[in-house]
């Protein structure tokens, strides 16, 4: 392990560690959790304090299917790949959609001067509305990567100024990225020729589960 990641864990444990959940050293990067009320202050601390001026990423994840997916690997061979997964349907086979700790928001910090990195993760606390507060003040990169984990999770930043969607199309219905979000969509588009105009129609193709093909020598 990196004795800068080691400098790093102890600097951190001893600004902030009491609101420090948890913390992790994996592939000599530093991983911390935080509760959602303390992320923004703490992310204005560590920018000041400990130089880590740059916000590379800001992404969402969904954990509802986390544990559920299961790979036959029985007949795998031994060279090739022969794995296929269930199919099962989140909505009927999870009692609940919205448990605790569903949703994930992962902030990448990256200080230049120090040549560091830091993971930052919190759990919203409402699964049902997903909130945590913009960082958009606190780096202006930050807009576009919030709009994208609102886009893709559903996850609400309060403050952000200009919260709309940024990839999908502005009456897009759901968020394709949650886990219970089907993978066909809910519905397709096309261009109407005697319309003039593009039309949503409901989807036209059965949801399957693609099986890998088995290799061999």
């Amino acid at each position: 392990m990196k004795q800068s990641v080691l400098d790093l864990q102890a600097r951190v444990s001893e600004l902030i560690g009491s609101q420090v959940l948890d913390m992790k050293v994996e592939f000599d990067e530093l991983t911390i959790e935080l509760a959602p009320e303390d992320v923004k202050p703490v992310l204005v601390r560590m920018r000041d304090e400990l130089g880590f001026e740059q916000l590379v990423d800001v992404c969402g994840v969904d954990y509802l299917s986390y544990g559920l997916a299961n790979w036959e690997s029985a007949q795998a061979s031994n060279s090739g790949f022969s794995r296929g997964v269930f199919d099962f349907d989140i909505a009927s086979d999870t009692e609940d959609l919205y448990p605790a700790r569903r949703f994930a928001v992962v902030y990448h910090l990256l200080s230049i001067q120090n040549n560091l990195r830091i993971r930052v993760k919190t759990y919203p606390t409402n699964s049902q509305q997903p909130m945590v507060e913009s960082v958009v003040d606190v780096w202006s990169s930050a807009n576009w990567f919030e709009r994208e984990v609102f886009d893709l999770f559903g996850i609400l930043f309060n403050g952000h100024p200009d919260l709309r969607r940024i990839l999908t199309d502005y009456g897009f219905v759901g968020h394709p990225l949650r886990k219970d979000f089907p993978l066909v969509g809910h519905v397709e588009m096309r261009y109407d020729a005697d319309k003039g105009r593009v039309v949503y129609e409901p989807v036209s193709i059965e949801n399957r589960v693609n099986v890998p093909r088995v290799i061999r020598n």
